[in-house]
């Protein structure tokens, strides 16, 4: 009986008691502790139940466990059996959410998403931020509303919920003290009412988890780039174009930054504000970093003139670096006696460039999407 409903995850019928002690599978061995029904139902789905021993154990040992009724919920949705057995092997916690729970949550999140296919590629991605406890769904309504009364576009929301679930699964009342310093930041620093829902937009969908920093940070970093002489509208340039990442720094590593590369380059406070507002990444980057990056520029023939003109070669690894020099010495071009623009871009653009010597820069290298880690 198990073997149809395991294949063709039907399980609108009552949960299946137990499994015929005859019909055990012979390619897995289940310990005293675990759950029985939890690993055969899993092994029939095409699990990976090694995988899930490994680093989450603990969950087959649960009782009760709802791994039938966790992949009749996403087969109804349509997702496919391999997209199933992904799933729950990534977040085999899943299988710990009643029923109750995932309808809850499915109903929740088809109040913002377009359609169940987009629903499906969110789980698979991020399922941890579907199957979460139900402690947390009064939460997630009261912010999902919030959101939607600052008129933020329903894709924003979502990628907001998926990739940084931690800031709907709390009150209502801490997402919206930091929304308020973000607007107000960006207002007393000269931006637009008008424009100020898109700008939020667009900071929100780069950084999701600038809500979950304490406003405090991100009043502290404002007041030390003013004392360091940047003026409003250039402290509302990086706020913006940096999308909220300023809330990842604080004034002594951002401090240490500064002094290393203002000693390295031998410039003045005046010229390294304008080399930060050309190239905000080098905020983020570590005493190491800079000293590396520095190194291997300066070894391939660059000059310190050269790094300062284009201070954007700074987010380039010295890896990335030495194989464009030889790319582009193929081509007869030599970075010593050139631009460095020609090093620069992404690595489509670079492509692209190849050739022609032209950049085609459609989007910053600084990926301020990526999880940052400030010393590293």
């Amino acid at each position: 009986m198990l073997r149809l409903i395991a294949s063709s995850l039907c399980l609108r019928c009552h949960r299946s008691a137990a499994l015929p002690l005859n019909f055990r599978p012979c390619t897995t061995t289940v310990s005293s502790a675990e759950n029985r029904h939890t690993v055969e139902a899993l092994y029939y789905l095409s699990v990976d139940i090694q995988r899930i021993r490994k680093l989450k154990g603990w969950v087959l040992c649960h009782h009760p466990a709802y791994v039938l009724e966790a992949a009749s919920l996403l087969r109804d949705m349509g997702a496919s059996p391999p997209v199933i057995a992904q799933v729950l092997a990534l977040h085999p916690e899943a299988v710990l959410c009643s029923p109750e729970q995932m309808q809850a949550q499915r109903e929740l999140w088809l109040s913002v998403c377009p359609n169940q296919k987009v629903l499906v590629g969110i789980i698979e991605k991020f399922p941890a931020s579907f199957f979460t406890a139900s402690a947390h769904h009064a939460n997630q309504r009261s912010n999902i509303a919030y959101f939607q009364n600052l008129n933020l576009n329903k894709r924003i929301i979502v990628k907001l919920m998926a990739a940084a679930p931690q800031s709907f699964s709390r009150p209502i009342g801490e997402n919206e003290e930091m929304v308020r310093t973000l607007q107000q930041a960006y207002l007393e620093l000269g931006g637009e009412e008008a424009n100020m829902k898109i700008w939020l937009q667009k900071l929100l969908s780069q950084n999701p988890f600038v809500l979950l920093k304490a406003p405090d940070v991100l009043r502290q970093n404002l007041l030390f780039l003013r004392d360091k002489g940047f003026t409003t509208a250039e402290l509302l340039h990086l706020l913006s174009k940096l999308k909220g990442f300023v809330t990842e720094l604080n004034p002594d590593s951002m401090l240490h930054t500064l002094v290393y590369a203002q000693d390295t380059m031998g410039c003045s406070e005046a010229e390294l504000r304008n080399i930060v507002l050309d190239c905000p990444a080098l905020l983020y980057y570590s005493e190491a970093i800079l000293a590396e990056r520095f190194k291997g520029l300066l070894s391939a023939g660059i000059s310190m003139h050269q790094i300062i003109e284009t201070p954007t070669v700074l987010e380039l690894t010295s890896q990335i670096v030495n194989y464009r020099i030889q790319r582009l010495k193929a081509y007869g071009y030599d970075v010593r006696t050139g631009s460095l623009e020609a090093l620069n871009g992404t690595k489509k653009d670079f492509e692209l460039s190849q050739g022609k010597l032209q950049l085609r820069r459609e989007r910053p290298m600084f990926n301020p999407v990526a999880p940052l880690n400030v010393n590293g």
